[in-house]
């Protein structure tokens, strides 16, 4: 985006520093740090809301990604005037834990308070929005697009990362996640077992952090994998990384439409997903789908049949409207559309 025209601002619910705070401060960004929304913490969580929007009624956009949780955002926007306020539902399910009744309620407590409505997929759309919000108001569908031209396949790019990775002669299967149970790599380990079991050159890499980590990592070292599988934290080179990938695993619970599956079609990988993924997710043709009933050893068996070959899926990403550069175009106009409407 033409950053002399629109800046982005975060409001974040964490205080600890996060991955791109050194950036969003580079081109310009405030970050506001915010109590945290959980079951107790509420009243402090709406106060700091009407205080911050009382306090800062220049804004005349407010985005909300948070799920959820985005009518608390909402309703303090709207109680201070801003006339745009955007709801954008990026998951397609939220679990069944102890805070379900929580997020329930918070997903009740939305009604009324957003203008416009987005998702990353129809099927996002409709889960934290429902069918009456779709036939009254419509839900725009915003592709979790990307840079097109970073992920085109380069063999001397793939050649460094194997040697950095020691992949050696080894299939290389990927997956990028937080370590949550979302993601499901207790389940994924299992796969990896089967798959060690039927080709011992494999080898196994986990991009990501989050509070399971250490769960994983110790049932890896159970299972005698240790010499298989390589934790590679959190990562900024992500489009190098896919180049050194044969194949992408990705057994997630519930998703959306995840962003890191658009980047490793746009890789020319091929993935092998839960079917509990969207199948908007497939743009490319190159996901494979598997259900979770399945046992890990029938994961496996896809994965080994599977053709390690990177396709060239460019086109059909622009075709299918995941190329970033022409959603930023998109975004902007709608932005700037919406503040014309509103004065």
């Amino acid at each position: 985006m033409d950053r002399s025209k629109i800046q982005f601002d975060f409001m974040v619910n964490r205080t600890e520093q996060g991955h791109y705070d050194d950036e969003i401060r580079a081109m310009g960004g405030k970050i506001y740090p915010m109590p945290a929304i959980r079951p107790g913490n509420y009243n402090r969580y709406f106060k700091a809301l009407d205080s911050f929007f009382s306090q800062n009624r220049e804004y005349r956009v407010v985005h909300s990604h948070i799920n959820e949780n985005s009518g608390f955002v909402l309703r303090a926007a709207k109680r201070a005037g801003i006339p745009c306020r955007i709801a954008h539902s990026h998951l397609s399910d939220l679990g069944i834990d102890l805070k379900l009744p929580f997020r329930l309620y918070a997903r009740y407590s939305m009604k009324g308070h957003p203008t416009h409505y987005f998702a990353c997929s129809k099927k996002a759309g409709q889960w934290l929005f429902g069918n009456k919000v779709e036939e009254q108001h419509g839900i725009t569908v915003l592709n979790n697009a990307v840079h097109v031209p970073d992920f085109e396949f380069n063999e001397q790019v793939r050649n460094e990362v194997r040697d950095e990775i020691g992949a050696g002669g080894r299939t290389v299967i990927g997956h990028v996640g937080r370590f949550n149970k979302q993601k499901n790599h207790t389940f994924l380990i299992d796969i990896f077992q089967e798959i060690h079991r039927k080709n011992p050159d494999t080898l196994l890499l986990l991009v990501g952090e989050g509070q399971l980590k250490a769960e994983i990592e110790a049932k890896v070292s159970k299972l005698g994998l240790s010499g298989n599988v390589k934790f590679l934290g959190v990562r900024s080179d992500i489009t190098r990384l896919l180049q050194g990938i044969d194949l992408f695993l990705f057994p997630s619970l519930f998703e959306g439409l995840p962003v890191v599956l658009v980047e490793a079609q746009a890789a020319g990988l091929n993935c092998i997903v839960s079917d509990t993924i969207t199948t908007e997710t497939d743009v490319t043709g190159r996901l494979h789908f598997v259900s979770l009933k399945d046992s890990a050893e029938q994961w496996a068996n896809v994965v080994c049949g599977m053709s390690h070959e990177h396709a060239d899926t460019s086109e059909l990403l622009r075709s299918n409207g995941y190329d970033a550069d022409s959603m930023a175009d998109w975004l902007t106009s709608y932005y700037f559309g919406q503040m014309k409407m509103n004065t």
